[in-house]
């Protein structure tokens, strides 16, 4: 039994003063009690927030980060030039190196603020694209990695088919990945096993890639074949990809998506940066998570989500780090707001009558993220999983600044070190901002780009 004592904490009805959390055993809050003193025992904390989910990451590509910023032979360099560049890396990777990698971009998640993270897994082969002896060996990987950081995982099994929508062959790159319906089921419930070993709070979903990845016919009955858990895929993130879907399916991704599949607030589409507001209303409407991924989407130029028409039409939203070129929680939704201010030429655009940006944005992917990873969390309330984080109150970006406006100073004017504490359903595992097994997880990820240094 753990007890936390706050001074301030930010409770589903709001704002709280001197706030006691109990946590049991298995790592949810079993009470939430205001106006109370101090005991002996507790964590004294200042201000006390729920860690929200990671909801998109691919944790191997944290590797790659500073190798892709030299400008290609195209004179439209753009996310498909540097896909080339990741094709390039992930086919020296071993498993290894991919638990290594995983488990440093976890520890750096946690320092970052993040509870939970939910892995788009879909380095699944050996380079060549034959299988491992266990299908899911590169999966158990990513859940080994998740023991040694203490993250809370959601493992999404990526399908990953064909080279696009005319069920073209995958190219040498993208052999790693490819499976076709039948082992991909095979391979996800190899997953489903390596999971049955991992913590009680780690959650599995499946991923089809895209629509360009995936056979028609399957993603029309993907609710189906995998009826438990979270769904996600990538939805309309490329002018390239929407022109692609236009010319072999005579619709626009999205408007293909809405026509043809079971959308509901089980999926998570990721990016929809090229949508138009039609689209955009209608999706917000399925009650699905929009999986926003703004400093990434930022890096590949592949455009601005409509986050102001998405959430006036109450849309879901969540946040992850995808290429994880930068893990930074506050940088994540600080990007979001300003490329809507940038677009638009206003201020403070994801603001409410009632609430602040900071506190909207923060409050927003806190219930998106939870709904996409299908874990109870995102709410300090008895019976959720006690994914908690604390900022640091005296620190002078925050010096004199309470409940939303720390916030907003927070994602504004400070970045990722005012984040002090983060437990992960109830384990206590960054304190006085960093992660407790800091030394060994660096240790490994330092010798694994030692061992990749001549990779790109």
């Amino acid at each position: 039994m753990q007890t936390i004592w706050a001074e301030t904490a930010l409770l589903p009805q709001g704002w709280a003063s001197d706030v006691r959390i109990g946590i049991d055993g298995d790592g949810r809050i079993d009470g939430v009690e205001t106006r109370m003193t101090p005991q002996a025992g507790d964590t004294r904390v200042p201000l006390l927030l729920p860690a929200p989910v990671n909801l998109h990451s691919h944790a191997f590509q944290r590797a790659m980060a500073g190798l892709t910023e030299q400008r290609g032979p195209d004179p439209q360099d753009s996310f498909w030039t540097w896909r080339q560049l990741m094709f390039r890396f992930l086919d020296q990777l071993t498993p290894a190196q991919i638990e290594a990698i995983t488990a440093f971009v976890q520890m750096e998640m946690l320092e970052a603020g993040y509870g939970a993270s939910v892995e788009f897994h879909y380095l699944h082969h050996q380079p060549g694209g034959a299988p491992y002896g266990d299908l899911a060996e590169t999966s158990s990987r990513v859940v080994a990695a998740a023991d040694t950081s203490g993250i809370g995982l959601c493992l999404l099994p990526v399908h990953y088919q064909f080279g696009g929508c005319d069920g073209r062959a995958l190219a040498q790159g993208q052999a790693r990945f490819g499976n076709d319906l039948d082992r991909f089921q095979a391979l996800h419930d190899g997953a489903k096993a390596h999971l049955a070993h991992a913590a009680a709070d780690a959650t599995l979903g499946a991923a089809p890639h895209s629509i360009r990845a995936v056979g028609v016919e399957d993603l029309r009955r993907y609710s189906d074949l995998f009826p438990t858990g979270p769904l996600h895929m990538h939805l309309a993130e490329q002018r390239a990809e929407v022109e692609e879907v236009q010319q072999h399916l005579r619709a626009r991704p999205v408007d293909w998506a809405l026509d043809n599949m079971a959308l509901d607030d089980r999926w998570c589409l990721v990016h929809c940066t090229q949508m138009t507001p039609e689209e955009t209303v209608a999706l917000a409407g399925t009650g699905a998570v929009a999986g926003l991924c703004p400093i990434t989407e930022s890096s590949l130029g592949d455009g601005i989500f409509d986050a102001v028409r998405w959430l006036h039409h109450d849309g879901a939203i969540g946040i992850g780090s995808d290429s994880n070129i930068r893990v930074a929680l506050s940088e994540e939704l600080r990007t979001l707001e300003y490329s809507q201010r940038l677009r638009d030429g206003t201020r403070a655009a994801l603001a409410s009558a009632d609430r602040s940006t900071g506190r909207r944005l923060f409050s927003s992917i806190c219930a998106g993220g939870a709904q996409a990873a299908g874990r109870r969390t995102g709410r300090i309330e008895a019976g959720f999983w006690a994914d908690l984080m604390t900022l640091d109150t005296t620190s002078e970006h925050l010096w004199g600044k309470t409940r939303n406006t720390a916030l907003d100073a927070w994602i504004f004017g400070g970045d990722d070190r005012l984040v002090r504490d983060v437990w992960s359903a109830g384990r206590h595992l960054v304190t006085d901002g960093r992660h407790i097994a800091r030394g060994p997880i660096v240790a490994a990820y330092k010798r694994t780009l030692d061992e990749l240094k001549d990779a790109l």
